[in-house]
């Protein structure tokens, strides 16, 4: 994937916390987080960027199947839904690359997923390029309406205590709004724990940003994209085709899914009501 310059201050992040706490009658509610969904970004057909001798496609996969098995041994009580587990295209190589996107999400949705990872390797048109670090993405402001009408297609990720009538009644629509921006204040917070724990490894850090991505918006459910580094970079790649480095990438993403795991059930996921 390409670099773009929309940047998600950290202190975005510090504004959004204060005003869910303060200026919103809040009801906090457990979250048990029982299913992790990871997708390999690319996949078969779709090589994704390339590198100087390795495909994105292929990274990917191995950083997602690593994930998965720190997420397995850690919680027995968690399912990881991989959207691919070869090298395939997403939901099979017979569909088209837009095809495989809408797959992605709506097996997503289909599972019931708790918290949505979508692992992909950054890219400059420029070969052998100094540019270098990893970025993880949230759910842009331009395609909060297709969050919105993902969750209400899919209110199983709504608390069982909301009284929900029908998609177009005005109260279903301010519970559901609500959500949409509890869950991209999550994604924050997920973003942000794995963004630090590239940082604390030592890696080069771009943080966080908004952007308007198909994977993300559809998805009825916190999520993030997260480029693991670039790919065009030689000392990227070389580290990012080590078992080693794989294994640290794997690590970060994983300390953001333990945070968010234990801080949902420990009292957490906050919702805006009405008076």
């Amino acid at each position: 994937m390409f670099r773009e310059n929309l940047h998600l201050k950290y202190i975005f992040i510090i504004l959004l916390g204060f005003f869910f706490s303060f200026h919103s009658n809040a009801v906090f509610a457990k979250k048990k987080i029982r299913k992790v969904v990871i997708d390999a970004g690319h996949g078969g057909k779709d090589p994704g960027c390339h590198g100087l001798y390795s495909n994105e496609k292929d990274i990917t996969l191995s950083v997602a199947k690593k994930l998965g098995k720190m997420i397995q041994e850690k919680y027995k009580d968690v399912k990881v839904v991989y959207t691919r587990e070869s090298d395939v295209l997403a939901g099979g190589d017979y569909l088209s690359i837009k095809e495989s996107l809408v797959y992605r999400t709506e097996l997503a949705n289909k599972e019931k997923g708790d918290l949505f990872i979508s692992i992909h390797v950054n890219s400059t048109p420029r070969k052998n390029s100094p540019v270098k670090g990893t970025l993880v993405l949230v759910c842009g402001p331009t395609r909060v309406e297709e969050k919105v009408v993902a969750i209400s297609g899919h209110t199983d990720n709504i608390a069982e205590n909301e009284e929900l009538l029908s998609p177009m009644d005005p109260a279903t629509q301010i519970i559901v709004a609500q959500y949409s921006q509890a869950f991209l204040a999550q994604s924050i917070v997920v973003a942000s724990k794995i963004s630090d724990g590239f940082t604390n490894q030592g890696r080069v850090s771009e943080g966080i940003r908004q952007q308007s991505l198909q994977v993300l918006a559809s998805s009825a459910m916190p999520g993030v994209l997260v480029e693991i580094g670039y790919l065009n970079n030689v000392e990227e790649e070389n580290y990012l085709n080590t078992d080693d480095g794989q294994n640290e990438v794997a690590a970060s993403i994983f300390n953001g899914i333990r945070f968010y795991k234990e801080e949902s059930e420990k009292e957490t996921i906050q919702v805006i009501k009405d008076n």
